[in-house]
């Protein structure tokens, strides 16, 4: 069976099991800590573990079921990749994945389906690109959900997205799939690294991006309004993948979400202080 090799594993996040649980272990008492309730899909950053594992992983968390076995979750849709408007949509066919808890499987049976209603481009593992916003998440989705597959599928921020999550969310239900969404973006990259300094430097920018820029990027993941996602990470840069995060929403919408919540926000400069920073937020979508 055909494995797609971590690439980050070691360096973005640590490198055995034992070193990611007790980062799990860590993470999970921070913050809120996860957040009780039925969620059917959240938003996760995907920096190093170091600067937004914490908020990714409380996230995830919280999209466990509380409920019996019968709510036993068969596949996880991962929604992510850097991509332009114009850019192709892709998905893994199928195979495995590797993170340090095990393999992850590939639900190739619901990709079938989903590439025979939408025109995307299939890639074999073996063809799927290295992408952070992915693989940053392998791990978290390995230890909560160890049972269950997944679907990785790159969206582009066009308005082909919220038709993405919608027909995915469709067609696992014609296959009696219990699923969750998680979409993968971080929010504003701001500084001369970046080359986006509309704000200037120094703590005053740092109180434009979390008080303006990112603060209107949340409201519309928020508001679940995924046409005004696409605009605001378009033409405000204040989402890197905001594609992702619209065709998240859409499939949360179809699986009967009405709400978010937001669980946290912060940024890279509270780690280490710098001209150049990013925003991350985690979000959760559900019918609370």
């Amino acid at each position: 069976m055909e494995k797609k090799q971590a690439a980050f594993v070691g360096t973005w996040y640590p490198g055995t099991a034992q070193e990611c649980e007790t980062s799990i272990q860590k993470y999970v008492k921070e913050g809120q800590g996860r957040i009780d309730g039925e969620f059917y899909g959240g938003i996760v950053p995907h920096a190093g573990w170091f600067y937004s594992g914490s908020i990714a992983c409380r996230v995830i968390a919280s999209l466990q079921p509380r409920g019996e076995e019968k709510d036993f979750i068969d596949t996880i849709f991962l929604f992510g990749a850097h991509m332009h408007r114009q850019s192709e949509p892709f998905i893994m066919t199928r195979g495995v994945i590797e993170t340090p808890f095990g393999d992850l499987e590939v639900d190739g049976e619901l990709v079938e389906k989903i590439t025979s209603s939408l025109s995307i481009r299939k890639l074999s593992p073996l063809q799927f690109p290295d992408e952070n916003t992915f693989e940053l998440q392998y791990p978290f989705v390995k230890y909560f959900f160890p049972k269950s597959k997944v679907v990785v599928c790159g969206v582009a921020p066009s308005s082909f997205a919220s038709m993405i999550g919608a027909i995915a969310v469709e067609e696992a239900k014609t296959l009696g799939r219990q699923v969750r969404v998680i979409g993968s973006t971080d929010m504003t990259h701001y500084g001369p690294d970046f080359g986006y300094t509309p704000a200037g430097v120094g703590e005053k920018a740092v109180e434009w991006v979390t008080k303006e820029n990112d603060r209107n990027a949340v409201k519309a993941m928020t508001e679940m309004d995924e046409q005004e996602i696409i605009a605001q990470g378009l033409d405000h840069k204040n989402m890197c993948c905001a594609g992702a995060a619209a065709a998240t929403v859409a499939a949360c919408k179809k699986m009967g979400a009405v709400k978010a919540i937001t669980l946290d926000y912060a940024t890279s400069f509270e780690k280490s202080r710098s001209d150049s920073f990013v925003g991350y937020a985690g979000l959760v979508y559900g019918r609370f």
